[in-house]
This record gives C-alpha cells, structure tokens and sequence, in this order.
C-alpha cells in the first residue's frame, strides 16, 4: 500500500508540474509565486527546474511528500534572502485524495542546532508551500505542524542536508 501511495503522490506532483508550466507561460513565461506577506507576485524564472523530494512521512491516516526547489540565483538577482521554497503534499491514506485545506507551518533546524520561527506554508496549486532561508551547507531538520481538513493536529519530519 505504501508504494502505491507514493506512486499517487508523485502523479500528483507531475499533475501539478505541467499546471505551473501552463500558468508561467500565461505569465510572461516565468513561474510565479505570492509573496507571503505583502500577497505580491515574485517572478521566479526557471528557477522550478531545481527541485528535489526531501521525504515522505506517514501520520494517522495522512502521507507528505515534502520537496525543496532552490531558487537561490533567481532570488539573489531580486536582493531576496530566501534561498529555497518548500512544498508539501498531503493525501489521504484512505481515499487516495490529496488534501489541500487546512493550515501547516514548519520550524526548520539549522545545522548548529538552532531552531527557528515558524514559517506558515500556504496553499499554491494543491500544495503547502513558502519561501525559506537555508543559511549554508549542513543538515537541517524540519518540523511541520498541521491541521489539515478534518481538524486533527499532526507533526511531520523531514531532513535535508545541503551541500
């Protein structure tokens, strides 16, 4: 059962890629993504085409499949500090269904050890996602807490060693 439910997540996650590619082209050909704070549009260019899955976690009845995708040339050239955006992926075990309501926020663990803010993921194109700063080479350990669509709290984990 546990391969199927990774194979769905990551169909979903090929469903989703060619959604983004649609939308960059009907934005100047660039991907796009909203600005937490100020809800302004953020051109990221090609930068989607580093994207790599960190891991997939399964907890009461919900799987993740969390992905990192660095964005660090295109947010440099815009004098931004963030570095990667993190997405995640929930789907109901049960159904098979992906799970795109809800809240989730994640802490990220620096490589001395030093825990930040929590950082809340929002909903873009069926997936959890923000803007996040990996300060340089290490393991970082990240922590996500979410109430997702049937009211449960749940904490996934994550690890992710940046070279």
């Amino acid at each position: 059962m546990k391969k199927t439910l990774v194979t769905l997540l990551t169909a979903a996650l090929v469903a989703i890629l060619p959604l983004a590619a649609t939308a960059a082209q009907d934005h100047d050909s660039h991907a796009r993504k909203m600005d937490q704070e100020t809800h302004t549009s953020v051109d990221y260019g090609d930068a989607h085409m580093n994207m790599v899955i960190i891991g997939e976690q399964s907890v009461d009845g919900v799987m993740a499949m969390a992905h990192l995708n660095d964005v660090r040339a295109a947010t440099a050239e815009m004098k931004m500090k963030e570095t990667h955006h993190m997405m995640l992926l929930f789907m109901d075990e049960a159904s098979g269904e992906p799970i795109d309501t809800g809240t989730a926020a994640v802490k990220i663990t620096d490589p001395s050890g030093k825990e930040g803010d929590a950082v809340r993921l929002v909903v873009m194109n069926g997936h959890f996602g923000a803007d996040i700063e990996l300060m340089g080479p290490g393991e970082y350990h990240f922590t996500i807490g979410t109430k997702l669509a049937d009211g449960k709290k749940r904490q996934f984990d994550f690890d992710f060693r940046l070279k």
